[in-house]
């Protein structure tokens, strides 16, 4: 038998003959009409194959000796920046006190003269020059306590500011510097009462281990008393300083790097990924008191959180990238090259309370008691979740998935198409019949 006929026996797509065809009116609306549900349906199964998904993952967190970025702005109205220190610590061990690596002070003119920047040249309370006018062989006295370490003549304290330092070291209040010789010179105290009614904006960005800790802003030098961390309070709380309370506004406080925009614009409001939980809850956060002897504590539960765009694929281990994270300047820690992004969420709870203790009666809670003592200021405590959420950019279907749907959507258009034609051409063959009766 010819290979012909054997091909012929299994035809599955029978033919008829072009005289046995009929071509209708309605039959050339319904092919033109599927045609362009075709196109249609084609054209929304590629917008799906290119879309691409944020799909969430949570996972035990196995970084080992990680280091994370804090990155706030906060404004204090009635505090001048003389007055104010940020200090860190954390369960480890390590203390950084008066952070000024990545933090910048910028002064605000008086709340009642509109509390805008003041000109960034004039913010300097300490006279940073080497004061050359004074003798080579000039050693100033460093008035009881030993020399700091960080002096730049060593065994003498040239300036005021090494002064306070040595003050600090000893833990003992310093005051406005009256009877000290490199304060006088410096006219320290004249500076200070030219600041007493302005405010205070911290803003930068810093580093710390990634374990349990706390950063607070409070006022005056911060020390070590044995087994407690102190603050200096003598111009804090001095009357002729003027009134000053932790009033505060949290304009912005992350962990981590910031989303970047094109992110957040491809999958901002189209998803429930990524941009509509990370958010900073204290943003934008305003507190307000009227006593100076007051207490802010915000609680902030931070989880780990990972962002992969499409085909990421994973160059280092996060060993390695905790190794070299101290050789990343202040603001790049988590921005990787290839778009990914290492950040942080969290969550928070916050405290208030005055530092002469009570009740809590004017709020209407006679039953809520309150220690007395303490340090007045902002505290920021942060706990590590030990989960992880990974965000990894997927596209929605894959192209074979986007064949198949190119298939049904062609195959399915045209045999409801078909059926359709078929009962309109019925109809109109059995209408006809009935009028020709």
């Amino acid at each position: 038998m010819p290979a012909k006929s054997r091909f012929t026996r299994l035809d599955a797509f029978t033919k008829t003959v072009e005289d046995a065809r009929i071509r209708t009116t309605s039959g050339g609306i319904v092919t033109i009409a599927s045609l362009l549900i075709v196109m249609y349906l084609v054209w929304g199964e590629w917008s799906d194959y290119r879309r691409i998904a944020v799909h969430p993952e949570l996972i035990v967190d196995k970084g080992r000796g990680e280091k994370m970025e804090i990155h706030l702005n906060i404004s204090f109205p009635q505090i001048p920046c003389e007055l104010l220190t940020l200090d860190v610590m954390d369960v480890s061990g390590e203390q950084q006190t008066g952070v000024k690596h990545g933090i910048q002070k910028v002064q605000l003119a008086a709340p009642n003269l509109g509390g805008m920047p003041i000109d960034v040249r004039s913010l300097d309370l300490h006279a940073d020059e080497p004061a050359s006018h004074l003798d080579p062989s000039y050693c100033g006295e460093c008035y009881g306590p030993p020399a700091p370490s960080t002096a730049s003549k060593p065994g003498c304290c040239q300036t005021c500011e090494e002064v306070r330092e040595a003050y600090a070291a000893v833990s003992w209040a310093f005051g406005k510097g009256e009877g000290v010789e490199q304060c006088q010179r410096e006219h320290y105290s004249e500076k200070l009462e030219a600041q007493r009614d302005q405010g205070c904006r911290i803003e930068g960005g810093f580093r710390v281990n990634k374990v349990v800790g706390n950063f607070h802003i409070a006022p005056g030098r911060s020390f070590s008393n044995g087994m407690m961390h102190v603050h200096d309070l003598n111009n804090y709380l001095d009357p002729s300083q003027g009134s000053h309370t932790f009033t505060h506004t949290i304009h912005h406080l992350r962990f981590g790097p910031q989303l970047p925009d094109d992110v957040t614009k491809r999958v901002g409001d189209k998803t429930l990924g990524w941009t509509n939980h990370h958010l900073n809850p204290l943003d934008n956060t305003d507190q307000r008191t009227d006593d100076a002897a007051f207490n802010y504590m915000y609680f902030l539960k931070v989880v780990s959180t990972s962002y992969y765009p499409l085909g990421w694929k994973s160059p280092i281990s996060s060993a390695d990238q905790g190794d070299s994270s101290d050789m990343v300047s202040i603001g790049q820690h988590g921005l990787g090259q290839d778009g990914s992004l290492e950040t942080h969420q969290y969550s928070v709870t916050s405290h208030k309370r005055s530092l002469r203790g009570g009740s809590d009666s004017q709020e209407g809670h006679k039953e809520r008691l309150h220690a007395s003592g303490g340090i007045p200021g902002v505290f920021f405590s942060y706990d590590i979740s030990p989960m992880k959420v990974i965000n990894r950019e997927e596209r929605t279907k894959t192209f074979t998935g986007f064949l198949t749907g190119v298939c049904a959507v062609i195959g399915g258009t045209l045999t409801v198409a078909a059926a359709i034609d078929r009962a309109f051409y019925e109809g109109a063959t059995r209408i006809k019949k009935l009028h020709q009766r």
